[in-house]
């Protein structure tokens, strides 16, 4: 769907506060529907799949999935799987058609050690959940964090490639998320304002800058590699999805100016 510029105008000013909840109500609506069949797939699998392109709230989603699933009483472990890349070697690490490093393959994460925890915790072993350090671009060699999933547990995991068939054909019993910020605002002559794509990349400079040691320069250079990524990586494998929805929200556009 497209959001219009001119009531998104009209409705920040007249009733702001109202907006923002009535847009957040909505969210909330998807993330409860998305809760409720997360559950119902309990008896099948204790593993979630959750994808989406980068800046799409993969995080922010999982984390909210969590906290509606603990109001249904069921525990749930919202896990990065961008915590499983590979250190960065150059000798080994896959490269783009330009020579460069291609940080978006799926070949940067450890899909052995990936495929072997989603296995071990639906059988409810327990794991050492690897970190991850982007600063450094290495794994740490002491930080990990245990996990072991009760009768009633669920671990979600959350990356752009978690549908690859990679992942996601060796688990076809795990209830599969897609998600992204696909509405774009247009004006009154139904013209693109502001696309979806652009306030992803938005999203990405803020967490880059926030929590991955990167400045706005080098993730916007980045970008074109990003999207180039998405399309060879990511949207092939949406259709594996047992639920697809927009994280957009009408009134971000306005929070982000």
């Amino acid at each position: 769907m497209a959001y219009s510029l001119k009531e998104i105008n009209e409705a920040v000013r007249s009733d702001p506060k109202g907006f923002v909840e009535e847009c957040d109500a909505a969210y909330s609506k998807k993330i409860d529907t998305a809760a409720k069949k997360i559950a119902a797939n309990l008896s099948k699998s204790r593993i979630v799949l959750l994808s989406g392109p980068s800046g799409s709230g993969k995080t922010t989603t999982a984390k909210k999935i969590e906290a509606r699933l603990a109001e249904m009483g069921i525990r749930s472990h919202a896990i990065a799987m961008d915590d499983y890349f590979l250190s960065v070697d150059p000798a080994t690490a896959p490269r783009n058609r330009e020579g460069q490093i291609d940080y978006e393959s799926p070949f940067c994460l450890d899909m052995e050690l990936l495929n072997r925890h989603f296995a071990m915790l639906d059988r409810g072993e327990k794991i050492e959940i690897p970190k991850f350090e982007f600063a450094r671009q290495m794994r740490s060699a002491v930080r990990s964090k245990p996990l072991q999933l009760g009768n009633d547990e669920i671990a979600i995991f959350e990356g752009i490639h978690a549908l690859n068939d990679i992942f996601a054909g060796k688990n076809p019993n795990a209830m599969k998320v897609y998600i992204s910020a696909r509405s774009n605002v247009l004006d009154e002559e139904g013209k693109v304002a502001f696309k979806g794509t652009w306030m992803r990349l938005e999203r990405r400079t803020v967490r880059d800058a926030k929590f991955r040691a990167m400045d706005a320069e080098r993730t916007i250079r980045l970008w074109a590699g990003v999207r180039r990524g998405e399309k060879l990586y990511i949207s092939p494998f949406k259709d594996n999805a047992n639920i697809q929805f927009d994280s957009s929200l009408p009134y971000e556009v306005c929070a982000v100016k």
